[in-house]
């Protein structure tokens, strides 16, 4: 997946146990701000969540663009 700053995602999966306030966030939706690649390979996505403007990392493959 080639994600871009500025698309809208939703958070389809999340690879670990996560606090509630970040569980709560599964299926969820929000714009990619910024991009960062994590230990050579991986991605990582800072995300913002329009409804209360919290923002946080997910790695690629837990996100879902929307189109």
């Amino acid at each position: 997946m080639d994600l871009e700053i500025g698309q809208q995602v939703q958070v389809c999966r999340m690879r670990d146990r996560v606090a509630k306030t970040l569980a709560d966030r599964l299926g969820k939706t929000g714009i990619v701000k910024d991009l960062k690649v994590l230990d050579g390979s991986n991605i990582g996505a800072l995300v913002t969540f329009d409804a209360d403007s919290y923002t946080t990392w997910f790695f690629e493959d837990e996100l879902r663009v929307i189109e």
